[in-house]
Formats: C-alpha cells, sequence, structure tokens
C-alpha cells in the first residue's frame, strides 16, 4: 500500500480476507462498494487447493485485459521461473470505471508486479472514464 501512496492513489485499510472464492469476491465488491478504483489482490493465484483468487475476481469484473496478466507472468519471470504457475488476472468493472489486478502472495512477486502495473494504471483509468487513446 505504501508504494500506491507514493504514486499518489489514496489508499484505505488493506483488508484480509481468508482464503476461497466467495470470500474474496466479497471483499472485492465492499472494495468497489466503498468506491475504489483500483484494487490489488495478493496470493491465491497459484495451484494449491486454496488458491481460487482469479475465479472470484473473474465473478466481478467485466472485461478482462489479458495482456496485463501476461506482462506481469513475463516480467515476474525474469526472476524466478515460478511466476509462470500464476494464474492471475487483471480485469475492470465498468461501472464505477475500477481495475482488479491479482498479484502472487510473495512479497517480492507482489512488489515487482505493482512495479510493473503503476506505470500503466494512469491510463486504464483514463480509458475507463471515456479518456483518448
Amino acid at each position: 500500500m505504501q508504494r500506491l501512496v507514493e504514486a499518489g492513489y489514496a489508499c484505505e485499510a488493506a483488508s484480509v480476507v481468508t482464503d476461497g472464492e466467495e470470500s474474496v469476491a466479497a471483499g472485492i465488491r465492499r472494495a468497489l462498494d466503498a468506491g475504489a478504483r483500483v484494487i490489488i489482490t495478493t496470493g491465491g493465484t497459484g495451484v494449491g487447493p486454496r488458491d481460487r483468487t482469479p475465479e472470484a475476481t473473474h465473478t466481478v469484473i467485466d472485461r478482462e485485459i489479458p495482456g496485463l496478466a501476461e506482462l506481469l507472468r513475463r516480467e515476474g519471470a525474469a526472476s524466478t521461473p515460478m511466476a509462470a504457475l500464476s494464474r492471475g488476472i487483471v480485469g475492470v468493472v465498468d461501472g464505477p470505471g475500477s481495475v482488479i489486478a491479482n498479484l502472487p502472495g510473495s512479497t517480492r512477486g507482489a512488489t515487482e508486479g505493482l512495479e510493473t502495473l503503476l506505470p500503466l494504471l494512469p491510463h486504464v483509468l483514463d480509458q475507463l472514464t471515456g479518456g483518448d487513446h
């Protein structure tokens, strides 16, 4: 969160939810209801039995941005081949004009993923509110 604040985003306190599709989806919906335009999840993107964050995110988003998820995996793979195991997605919710990104649960993976996303977020948010290409 500190890095998002440094980049100029107002951040509420982090929300911690239990593993599972329903709890993660409910947490994302609460953030949307509170007016969040950028929602970053960490963890639950692997292949373990409780890793259901991408499935939860799919229930909330209107459209996926596969290129951003691919970019996150590609950039992560420069640090560790384990990045290829991430099933994280990035998508948008049209109504409020919000973007949701699933980052890995490891501190390093989440930090690197956020650094990859930060330069692109202003353009995504602008596009969601009708900005020019």
